[in-house]
């Protein structure tokens, strides 16, 4: 169980480290040879969705409804 959630986590640090566009080497070489292709895809999405839905959240503070 340990091993699922440590995996879960450099899986999700990894790709916020890919959204900001830096990774160490070793980073990247862990992933390539570690890392599960399916595991990534499902977190990237699913951060491209929350990153897009507070970007929503925040135009819509700052401009006035009319």
């Amino acid at each position: 169980m340990n091993y699922i959630n440590s995996s879960l986590v450099n899986t999700i640090k990894s790709v916020a480290a890919a959204f900001f566009g830096v990774q160490s080497n070793k980073n990247r070489e862990r992933d390539f040879s570690q890392g599960k292709f399916s595991h990534f895809i499902i977190v990237g999405i699913l951060g491209v969705i929350i990153f897009i839905a507070v970007l929503i959240a925040i135009v819509t503070l700052v401009i006035p409804s009319t």
